[in-house]
This record gives C-alpha cells, sequence and structure tokens, in this order.
C-alpha cells in the first residue's frame, strides 16, 4: 500500500473554502518529493479552533483509491509555525 507523509499547517481561514465544499481536494509535498492529492474531507477531523497542523500519513491502495488519513505527530499551532530553517 502506498503511504505519503507530509507536514500540514493551515489556519482556520485558510480551511474554510474546502470546509465549506467549495475546494474539495488539498495538494502537498510529501517527504518523498511528490505532489499527492486527496479529499479535504479527510482533514475534517482534525481540525481545532487553531486550524490544522501537524505530520500526516496518507494511505492508499495500490491502485490510489481509498485514501486514509492519519496524523502522526500534532505539530505546532498554525500561528507558531513549522519551525523551518
Amino acid at each position: 500500500m502506498p503511504r505519503f507523509t507530509f507536514d500540514l499547517r493551515l489556519t482556520p481561514e485558510e480551511f474554510l473554502p474546502y470546509y465549506r465544499g467549495e475546494v474539495r481536494t488539498v495538494r502537498a509535498r510529501s517527504h518523498e518529493g511528490l505532489v499527492v492529492e486527496f479529499p479535504a474531507r479527510l482533514l475534517q477531523r482534525f481540525l481545532t479552533p487553531e486550524g490544522i497542523c501537524g505530520r500526516f500519513v496518507l494511505t492508499c491502495d495500490d491502485q490510489f483509491r481509498h485514501a486514509r488519513l492519519e496524523r502522526i505527530e500534532p505539530g505546532p499551532t498554525p500561528a507558531e509555525g513549522l519551525g523551518r530553517g
């Protein structure tokens, strides 16, 4: 099963179009350098008043369908940033 690990940080305002259904897919660059695309609805359970932030793993079947998303590290709040540098 293909697995893709990526970091994501969205404020509540940035996630609003996804939550409303105005935007249905999310794109993120995996740690392996690939761009992955998945349904935005998979992120809703990770939404907090601070937004969505953390390290995630996207797993899908061999046809790249039936995506499942899990957060493996909560990460800092969106206001704190991801501490890159």
